[in-house]
């Protein structure tokens, strides 16, 4: 049921901005960014079940909170960074939403080495 309303205020939105955008340009781009807002506080309340879900899978399988915390991250970091290009891109800002998806990428990487560490050593440990 949330998806409709999703998708029906989305559609409300882009009349508007087609609307406007002819005469206020910049109206138009704020309308988008309060959608996204909008979005994201929607959507953002129901990742936290499952954020439960993973947590409880995790502590039954007895993989270290680090790992999933991780993991969590990596995945929270790629969702936003897309989300905040596609806004950039939205609003004719396609360089700000590269510089953005670079940062992303980076910061998966960076988030990463523990796993990769982990990942590594344990092949190191197989091999005699």
């Amino acid at each position: 049921m949330e998806m409709i309303q999703i998708v029906g205020l989305g559609f409300v939105v882009t009349l508007l901005i087609l609307i406007i955008k002819q005469q206020r340009p910049e109206i138009a781009v704020q309308l988008s960014l309060a959608l996204a807002t909008i979005i994201f506080l929607i959507v953002l309340g129901k990742i936290n079940v499952v954020l439960n879900l993973f947590r409880d899978m995790a502590a039954k399988a007895n993989i270290s909170s680090m790992y999933l915390n991780t993991i969590l991250k990596i995945i929270g970091i790629a969702y936003v960074t897309e989300f905040g290009a596609q806004v950039c891109r939205d609003a004719g800002e396609g360089a700000v939403a590269g510089k953005i998806e670079f940062a992303g990428k980076v910061l998966v990487m960076v988030m990463a080495i523990p796993i990769i560490a982990l990942v590594l050593d344990t092949i190191v440990r197989l091999i005699p």
